[in-house]
């Protein structure tokens, strides 16, 4: 018991970084109609921005305090993600306004490797290290009830933590504010919203710098546990199933989701692995997203959506 509630735990921790991503594709698309699919590449690029700046920041201002320089290289990195939210609602959305879904998507993927390419060009393309402070070491849980207790990974926990905190949130931002209603409507109809008077290029840079924000905080999470790399938008990728899961336009769709995925691929990796040769949690997730597709293509919490001819 001890060990699988080990393989649980970690499944849940796991989930709510998956959950963290998918929020940035569930936002967009629920303020823009659109499948952003450069997600995974505003990832790596937020965490590419965070580390070269927290390593950058002291040595231009001549200081070594570890804590301000991570303080003042997130903030760097945050108003270099708002600069990209400008610049994609400017010279991307703005031109594409009420356009077919696909040509929506196409610009999207270009965003990804665009991002990829500039994001070597400024930041370079090496390995890269986060260190936030984060514990490393591992901790023993419930030592009283099993015998050498369950072992977590404080890292994971305190990661998790954040990602829980994110994620509750932007929930409350969506569901209780102004400018949360004014996103929803927009995601609805881009003319009728702009007709009783929401600003489309406003709402849209907004959205676009909420994402950003959580593709920052995930980077952050996964670059310190990880390192910052080429491969962390491949990792990101991983959310894909999380959102057709939970459905595209469902914030707490995202968080459960998340925590499924991360659950079915540990529990599936340990118990059913061996008995397969191993590899499972490489594509269990996008398996059963085929499934959702086949059978419930809105997902878990999505919105059916019924076209009347």
């Amino acid at each position: 018991m001890a060990f699988f509630l080990e393989v649980l735990i970690g499944g849940l921790m796991a989930g709510m970084l998956y959950s963290l991503i998918a929020l940035g594709f569930v936002l967009i698309y629920k303020a823009s109609g659109v499948f952003n699919f450069a997600q995974g590449a505003m990832v790596l690029f937020a965490a590419l921005a965070m580390a070269r700046f927290s390593e950058w920041i002291p040595l231009w201002f001549g200081f070594q305090n570890k804590v301000l320089g991570n303080v003042l290289g997130f903030a760097a990195a945050m108003l270099v993600m708002v600069a990209l939210a400008w610049l994609v609602e400017r010279l991307v959305l703005s031109k594409l306004v009420n356009q077919e879904g696909i040509t929506l998507l196409m610009a999207t993927l270009g965003i990804t490797y665009f991002l990829d390419g500039f994001g070597q060009t400024i930041f370079g393309s090496s390995i890269y290290k986060i260190d936030v402070g984060m514990p490393k070491d591992p901790t023993f849980l419930f030592e009283s009830v099993f015998q050498g207790g369950v072992l977590i990974n404080q890292e994971d926990m305190v990661a998790a933590g954040i990602a829980a905190a994110l994620v509750a949130l932007l929930t409350l931002f969506f569901q209780k504010t102004s400018t949360g209603r004014a996103l929803r409507a927009v995601a609805d109809d881009h003319q009728a919203a702009n007709s009783i008077g929401i600003p489309l290029n406003r709402i849209w840079v907004i959205v676009w710098s909420v994402a950003g924000f959580a593709a920052l905080v995930a980077g952050v999470i996964w670059g310190s546990k990880l390192g910052v790399q080429f491969s962390l938008s491949q990792i990101a990728l991983k959310a894909l199933p999380v959102v057709i899961l939970g459905g595209l336009t469902s914030v707490p769709g995202a968080i459960i989701g998340g925590l499924i995925i991360g659950v079915g691929e540990k529990l599936s990796e340990v118990y059913i692995g061996p008995m397969l040769g191993g590899g499972i949690e490489i594509w269990f997730a996008y398996v059963l997203a085929l499934v959702f597709l086949l059978v419930r293509p809105q997902g878990l919490f999505g919105e059916k959506i019924i076209d009347r001819v």
